[in-house]
């Protein structure tokens, strides 16, 4: 009889430590949801935040193209010989580097 209620308290003890682990268990999951969920929102934030940064970047960037642009196309209506002038001579100088780079590439090869 002694080993009976002995067995029953013993499991009597076993099963209350096993509801204390199952409601610590679901306390911790609840914890880790919430620092889970917190965390997700951070990141959200922190998100949005280098999404707006890089729109501004951008659109600042576009505008400054955009008013350059604007600056030589001006220039080049104000001025159209000059304009002219300087852009033949840009082409007439990138055609003699091809031909002396073609120059020197083609006697490197018949050595």
């Amino acid at each position: 009889m002694a080993d009976s209620n002995l067995a029953q308290d013993t499991r009597a003890t076993i099963e209350a430590q096993i509801i204390e682990l199952r409601n610590e268990m679901g306390r911790l999951s609840k914890s880790l949801q919430a620092r889970a969920s917190d965390a997700a929102d951070d990141a959200e934030d922190a998100f949005e935040s280098v999404k707006a940064r890089a729109n501004g970047a951008a659109n600042s960037a576009a505008k400054t193209v955009r008013r350059q642009a604007h600056a030589v196309s001006e220039a080049i209506g104000e001025n159209p010989g000059t304009a002219a002038a300087v852009l033949s001579s840009a082409g007439v100088m990138g055609l003699l580097v091809g031909f002396a780079a073609g120059y020197i590439l083609a006697s490197g090869s018949r050595r």
